[in-house]
């Protein structure tokens, strides 16, 4: 196996087109570098990306943030404004691991892994994150809920990796939060995962809002019928309940040893609801 640190994006993606399938990007290597010691991934070439500029720093405009992929999670939560801007997502990024993984784990690895069952995806989708992905033919944007299309399997072509996510300004009266269920108390797989974005107006009503459910189905969901089930409302009793049917429809999950369809299923209804009254909260205090 040859390691490879550059330092720029252009030799990051060379590397990765010359090498193929065979090689690996690594950014916080919380789980890649475990699955190479249990023999799972045998990589000819690993290409550390965490000495490029733009994987490692977070930027602020009118425009909104911009969060390299290797910026980790201790560095999200220690961020002066991204923390009060996007809590779920903060949230989110910091169930992943320990307090000691957090200092290396980072949003493009939790996502680039492939598990559906990944805390801070659903965090990125609800937030409407879009991920800055560059190649041998230059950059592009794809929404986050599309990057994920099976466990293991990603949108990105030979010689791709993601550099970072776009997460757009939080509008007035704005923001998110993130559940999960697991079966022990810390550092436990979700069994469900949910984010929740919401947005209201000077009178309380939700203007927008996304709704995102991991780990119950192959890929991580944005769930458009959970969320058209609190816009016009006041997220009041009738559109929670509107909302857990249609978190509980889009559920497609497995049975395995942490939950069973039917609990996976029932436990997302519960989650959503839960999410979204934080989520609510949260916003009339924004």
């Amino acid at each position: 196996m040859r390691y490879e640190k550059p330092t720029t994006l252009e030799a990051a993606t060379a590397l990765l087109a010359s090498a193929g399938t065979d090689a690996r990007v690594l950014a916080g290597g919380t789980d890649l570098l475990v699955q190479i010691r249990a023999r799972v991934l045998s990589p000819t070439v690993v290409v550390d990306i965490k000495g490029i500029e733009e994987t490692r720093r977070i930027t602020k405009d009118a425009g909104g943030y911009r969060i390299g992929s290797a910026v980790t999670g201790a560095e999200l939560k220690e961020h002066p404004t991204l923390s009060k801007d996007w809590p779920g997502l903060i949230e989110a990024a910091n169930l992943i691991g320990s307090t000691q993984v957090q200092g290396r784990a980072s949003l493009g690895g939790n996502l680039c892994n492939g598990s559906p069952a990944a805390d801070s995806v659903p965090g990125l989708i609800a937030a409407g994150a879009k991920a800055v992905i560059a190649g041998p033919s230059g950059q592009r944007e794809l929404a986050v809920e599309d990057i994920m299309l099976a466990p293991r399997k990603l949108a990105l072509t030979k010689g791709e990796l993601i550099v970072a996510f776009k997460i757009a300004a939080k509008a007035p009266h704005s923001s998110d939060a993130y559940l999960r269920f697991i079966p022990r108390t810390e550092m436990d797989i979700a069994v469900v995962g949910c984010g929740v974005a919401l947005t209201l107006d000077g009178s309380g009503t939700c203007t927008a809002a996304r709704v995102s459910l991991g780990a119950v189905a192959a890929r991580p969901l944005l769930v458009e019928d959970a969320a058209k089930a609190l816009i016009g409302t006041k997220v009041d009793e009738p559109a929670l309940v509107k909302l857990e049917a249609a978190a509980r429809a889009a559920c497609k999950p497995i049975d395995d040893k942490r939950g069973t369809i039917e609990f996976r299923i029932d436990i997302a209804g519960v989650l959503a609801r839960r999410t979204a009254l934080i989520a609510l909260e949260r916003a009339r205090k924004a």
